[in-house]
């Protein structure tokens, strides 16, 4: 249960925080329902399709770390209103494109609505106390499945700019509107002069926690825009088919969020850090697997036998990946509230803008391996090349802890212990 002082406030706070991340979710990702109308109007390759589903996403990485900073001086509530209001002129403005670099830079402008989860998640926070921050965050965070709009309304509106620019303008409003109305104020935090965004940068703990958030939402971002495409050519879905699997993957990783704040909260957010990229790890040996021919030299005859994954265990793999990625996205922020309780804003902008990168950057490079290689699945390949290099850093991240307090422990003792019970 989620206690605190006033929770009438607060639980008002959570939801409507919840639903105006959600819509604001939903505009950052509105070019990943669009991809095969965009591919069609502007005859685009596959490298261009996967720069223009990185436009938003880029501008929504690096604003998160000013984000961040002005979380210090500024109220999260006016800096959510704000960033509404000038999301809004970018989709009104939509129709009036017809090129591929006036795309690009509306998906730029429109892009700043990704930094509602930095104004959101500290808004949050503010209402409960620390021993609820992993579930409260996690709560927050189901509003990642905002995107389902984008992917269930987007392609019912194709070829038709005019009603995407007022559908998507009149949803954003919806949202300016019980944002200003109802949410509440909060209390005084932040103070003017609080803290500064530039010494957590040199900081390796902060670095590695955004080199876990590249993998746990980087490539949740970057497969959630990638996935539709992907069903199409990799298995000749139709728009509507490739959409529903999307959605599978999209709504169960980011519902399962709240269970991961939760189990964070209760078991650790170390702990259901190591689950998670265990379980993305072998799921994703799985799903790099590309269809393959072998041909066996028989006694008589030779024997052919193909081996590939079939869009249902696909499927399954994925949502696999995808509920543990919604952990560790919840778990990753429990992390920030362990270490930096007072400074949420800032260092959460900083892992935020470290995963949105993986949103923008994981798309191109999908683009350029698939184009260089020839088959789909090398964009697993190169996620679990990811997510072996985040369990290497882990690793040594958790033995270097361990070390440095077997040290601080034996200055005391003379060092008259065995290092070996330390060792991880």
């Amino acid at each position: 249960m989620l206690e605190t002082a006033y929770s009438a406030n607060a639980l008002r706070a959570l939801i409507v925080a919840t639903l105006v991340f959600a819509i604001n979710f939903a505009v950052w990702t509105l070019y990943a329902g669009l991809t095969e109308v965009l591919v069609a109007d502007l005859n685009l390759s596959l490298l261009e399709l996967s720069g223009l589903l990185a436009a938003p996403i880029l501008t929504g990485a690096l604003c998160r770390i000013p984000s961040g900073w002005l979380v210090q001086y500024f109220k999260p509530k006016v800096l959510m209103t704000s960033q509404m209001i000038l999301v809004l002129p970018a989709l009104i403005f939509l129709p009036h494109i017809d090129s591929y670099w006036g795309f690009f830079a509306v998906g730029l402008w429109f892009g700043l609505a990704g930094c509602s989860f930095t104004f959101g998640i500290t808004y949050v926070s503010q209402f409960y106390p620390s021993g609820s921050q992993g579930l409260v965050m996690g709560l927050f965070g189901v509003g990642n499945a905002g995107a389902a709009l984008s992917l269930v309304l987007a392609p019912e509106l194709q070829h038709q700019w005019s009603l995407v620019s007022w559908v998507y303008s009149g949803v954003l409003l919806l949202g300016l509107f019980l944002w200003v109305m109802l949410a509440p104020a909060g209390n005084d935090y932040p103070k003017k002069g609080q803290t500064s965004i530039l010494p957590y940068l040199k900081q390796l703990r902060v670095w590695r926690m955004g080199l876990y958030y590249y993998f746990v939402f980087g490539s949740f971002l970057a497969l959630l825009v990638w996935l539709p495409h992907y069903y199409m050519q990799a298995y000749g879905l139709t728009v509507r088919q490739a959409t529903a699997y999307t959605l599978v993957f999209l709504v169960s990783s980011s519902v399962i969020r709240a269970l991961g704040g939760w189990f964070a909260d209760r078991y650790g957010a170390r702990s259901v850090n190591w689950g998670v990229f265990w379980v993305s790890i072998m799921s994703l040996f799985f799903l790099s697997y590309p269809p393959t021919t072998f041909i066996i030299h028989g006694i008589e005859a030779d024997v052919t036998m193909l081996v590939e994954i079939n869009v249902g265990l696909f499927t399954f793999l994925l949502t696999v990946m995808g509920l543990a990625q919604g952990f560790g996205r919840a778990s990753v922020y429990k992390l920030i509230n362990n270490y930096y309780p007072d400074a949420i804003g800032p260092v959460g902008g900083l892992v935020g803008a470290f995963g949105a990168l993986g949103g923008c950057t994981l798309p191109i490079l999908f683009g350029f391996f698939t184009e260089a290689f020839g088959f789909y699945s090398v964009s697993f390949m190169l996620l679990y090349g990811v997510a072996a290099f985040c369990m290497i850093a882990m690793y040594f991240s958790v033995r270097s802890e361990k070390l440095n307090d077997y040290l601080r422990e034996q200055s005391t003792n003379n060092f008259i212990e065995s290092e070996e019970q330390y060792r991880p």
